[in-house]
C-alpha cells in the first residue's frame, strides 16, 4: 500500500478559530500600541474610536474560541494540548529531543505551553478588561489592581505572540498546516512522529 504524500493536520474549524483569534489578538495589539503610547496616538487620532476597537475585539476573543467546540475536531485538538506527557517533559529537556520529533504527537510540548499561555493570558485581560471597562462594577482598589494586571499581561502576551509568530515563520511547513489543512508526510515524520504513525494505523484499517 502507497503511503500518501501528504496528511490531514488541521480541519476547517480548527483553522478559522486560529486564524479570527489571530486577527483579534493582533488588532488589541494594534490599538494598545496606540493608546500607551502618545506618539502613537496624536499620529493615528480619534482615541475613542480606537479605545472602542480595542475594548470590543477584547470582548470578541473568547467568542470564536467557544463557536469551536461544535467541532469535535477542535475538541479532540483542545483535549490533546490540555496533556502534558512524559515525552514532553524530555521534549523540554534536551535539545536532540526538539530536533527529531521522536514521541511527539500532533502538538509538542512547545506549542501546548504557548497554548496554555495563551488561553490564560486571553481570560485575565479579559476580566480585568470587564472591571476596567465598567467601573462601577467594583470598587477602586479592584481597578486599581486590574489596570496594573492588565498592563503587564498585555505586555507579556505581546511578547509571547511575536515569539509565536516568528516560530511559526520559520516552520514553513507548519505554517502551511495551518493555512491549507494538511502537511508533508516527510516533515509529520520529523517532527511528529507518532501522530504521524498515528495517521498510518489509520490509512491501515480503512
Amino acid at each position: 500500500m502507497t503511503r500518501p504524500a501528504e496528511l490531514h493536520r488541521f480541519g476547517r474549524v480548527e483553522r478559522w478559530v486560529h486564524w479570527l483569534v489571530a486577527v483579534l489578538v493582533l488588532i488589541c495589539i494594534a490599538t494598545a500600541a496606540i493608546l500607551y503610547n502618545g506618539s502613537l496616538a496624536v499620529l493615528v487620532g480619534n482615541r475613542h474610536i480606537v479605545e472602542l476597537v480595542h475594548v470590543y475585539s477584547g470582548f470578541a476573543l473568547p467568542v470564536p474560541i467557544l463557536l469551536g467546540l461544535v467541532s469535535r475536531a477542535y475538541r479532540a485538538d483542545l483535549s490533546r494540548l490540555n496533556r502534558f506527557t512524559a515525552a514532553d517533559r524530555l521534549w523540554f529537556r534536551s535539545k536532540a529531543r526538539r530536533l527529531f520529533g521522536t514521541d511527539v504527537g500532533k502538538f509538542n510540548a512547545g506549542q501546548k505551553l504557548n497554548a496554555a499561555l495563551s488561553a490564560g493570558s486571553i481570560f485575565v485581560l479579559f476580566g480585568t478588561g470587564i472591571i476596567m471597562y465598567f467601573p462601577d462594577w467594583t470598587r477602586l482598589v479592584w481597578r486599581t489592581g486590574a489596570t496594573l494586571m492588565h498592563d503587564w499581561f498585555a505586555l507579556a502576551f505581546g511578547i509571547l505572540v511575536v515569539g509565536h509568530v516568528m516560530y511559526a515563520l520559520r516552520d514553513r511547513e507548519a505554517m502551511r498546516g495551518m493555512l491549507t489543512g494538511t502537511v508533508s508526510r516527510r516533515w509529520a515524520d520529523r517532527e511528529h512522529m507518532l501522530w504521524a504513525a498515528e495517521h498510518e494505523s489509520t490509512d491501515e484499517t480503512s
